[in-house]
């Protein structure tokens, strides 16, 4: 996935705070990348957490808390990304360019998508951290992943863990793994606007709330791939980016990571669905790219 080395990039969506940290609580929303966050959710609520064995709000703050454990002096490098990230030739040459530039292109879709059915897309800030950092809905690590966080509306990401989705994860990686994670995560702030997140994402099983969220974001994040060049910031996608993006989906599916960590797979502790799923989520918004087609809360899935 290659960005059009004239494309402006827009660095005020994005907040820097690489090597600081900051505090707050609520409910993460993970998607794309959060899958050591989805291994610690399974491992809790198969230990009985939550009430009635489904971890609350606060049970998956603390959580994230204990996970993360304590944070790092406050500050941002926001300057630096606004000094550093001009251009689309930037965001070819360097990864954090890259990532902003995802943030650019994704919310320059979504706004068009908004005003063409009438209404108002409002801007989400992504923020750059490493190894963690105190957000709205607790502690954000990079053994967490990145999530999107309804409490304070903001995308938070620790950079390091897109090498991980590689070397831990087994994706295949490259640009477009990293801009689908971007996309999930975007997806969720659009379900937000939608009105659709809310206590019903913590639901789980095959065909439970909350699988049924994260389907519909990866299907999102399809939809914006289908658009992505018509945004003013990429190339045309090629089949090669659209394979990266799909392997991505799959490396974060609940089956493969339960297999992995757990070494069995229990559907009835999913939370972000099947491998398989994920990717025919991705597959159908690309394929589409009407948002109309991403219903995943009717029918079977």
């Amino acid at each position: 996935m290659t960005f059009d080395p004239n494309a402006r990039l827009d660095a005020s969506q994005v907040e820097d705070r690489r090597g600081s940290g900051i505090g707050g609580r609520g409910l993460a929303i993970g998607g794309g990348g959060g899958a050591l966050g989805i291994v610690l959710l399974l491992v809790y609520t198969l230990l009985g957490g939550g009430t009635n064995g489904t971890p609350s709000a606060d049970d998956l703050s603390n959580l994230l808390n204990q996970v993360a454990g304590q944070g790092a002096d406050q500050g941002s490098n926001s300057t630096f990304l606004a000094t550093t990230c001009k251009t689309g030739a930037d965001a070819n040459a360097r990864q954090d360019c890259r990532i902003l530039g995802y943030v650019n292109s994704v919310q320059a879709f979504w706004k068009e998508e908004f005003a063409q059915s009438g209404q108002t897309y409002e801007l989400a800030s992504t923020v750059f951290f490493s190894n963690q950092t105190s957000t709205g809905c607790g502690t954000a690590s990079t053994e967490v992943g990145p999530f999107y966080c309804p409490t304070d509306k903001l995308v938070w990401i620790d950079l390091g863990f897109l090498d991980e989705l590689h070397t831990k994860f087994g994706a295949t990686g490259g640009p477009t793994a990293q801009a689908y994670v971007v996309a999930h995560e975007y997806g969720h702030h659009v379900q937000d606007l939608q009105g659709v997140l809310g206590s019903s994402t913590s639901q789980q099983g095959a065909q439970g709330q909350s699988v049924r969220t994260e389907l519909q974001a990866d299907c999102y994040a399809g939809v914006w791939a289908n658009h992505a060049a018509g945004t003013g910031y990429l190339e045309p996608l090629t089949q090669n980016d659209i394979a990266d993006a799909l392997d991505a989906a799959a490396a974060v599916g609940d089956d493969r990571i339960q297999s992995e960590f757990q070494g069995r797979v229990t559907p009835e502790s999913w939370t972000h669905g099947s491998s398989a799923q994920r990717s025919q989520w991705f597959t159908t918004g690309y394929e589409s790219g009407v948002t109309g087609k991403c219903d995943t809360f009717s029918g079977s899935i």
